[in-house]
């Protein structure tokens, strides 16, 4: 037999090892598509799932953070006085900001990655304060700022800022206005904050009080601010 392969032999055989050739990298294509399409179907699946699993926890903590404000903003009753229907009343406010600050916490502590939980974590600080206790609502406003939210952050500065005044701490309160000056937000503008910050200087540094007052005043004519300069110029004593 004899071993020649002919020219037409031979060309048959290169088509057959292209037709493979070709099907093998058909193949190949098709599953790296198909890998790729599945890594893309993961990552579809993750992100909608969290997207799904986010929007579900911040509806549950906005309605536990409504729950929480009636209990905040409940009507103080004189003892004997009946309630409405469905109202929630106390008649000690003591007992009103207790409730408040323990049920704020834990919308805070549960929800603490949502909007409403930061905002749980401002109106804690805020109940601790109308019961006197200073250090927990500071550590409520120090977690709010370092939350990551500009705004927030901006909002908790500002009354930890406040909260410092209160405690016998101007410098560290100052400190804190002069950032927001720097950095102004939306929920804290800049002029709420220069009014803020002459207010504490007017009695250990009344001439840069001066100048902040008359700062407002011509930055922001006819404004409740620039009225509020002017009513401080009138007293501040130089």
């Amino acid at each position: 037999m004899s071993q020649h392969i002919s020219r037409k032999e031979l060309k048959q055989d290169e088509f057959r090892d292209t037709l493979a050739h070709g099907a093998e990298a058909v193949m190949t294509h098709q599953r790296a598509a198909w890998i790729i399409a599945g890594i893309v179907v993961g990552v579809l699946v993750a992100v909608f799932g969290w997207r799904f699993w986010s929007e579900r926890q911040t509806l549950k903590a906005s309605a536990a953070l409504d729950g929480v404000m009636k209990i905040y903003e409940a009507r103080i009753r004189v003892p004997g006085e009946p309630e409405q229907p469905g109202e929630v009343t106390y008649v000690e406010e003591k007992n009103k900001y207790e409730d408040a600050a323990k049920k704020f916490g834990e919308v805070a502590r549960q929800y603490g990655r949502t909007r409403p939980g930061q905002m749980a974590r401002y109106y804690a600080a805020l109940s601790l304060e109308r019961l006197g206790r200073w250090d927990e609502a500071q550590r409520w406003l120090r977690e709010m700022e370092s939350s990551g939210d500009s705004e927030f952050a901006a909002l908790a500065r500002f009354n930890l800022a406040e909260s410092y005044e209160r405690t016998g701490k101007p410098d560290q309160a100052a400190a804190l206005y002069r950032q927001l000056m720097e950095k102004p937000a939306v929920l804290v503008p800049k002029p709420l904050v220069m009014l803020a910050l002459a207010d504490n200087l007017s009695t250990r540094n009344p001439a840069e009080a001066q100048k902040l007052y008359e700062q407002i005043k011509k930055d922001y004519p006819d404004s409740a601010v620039a009225d509020q300069a002017d009513r401080a110029l009138e007293t501040l004593k130089l």
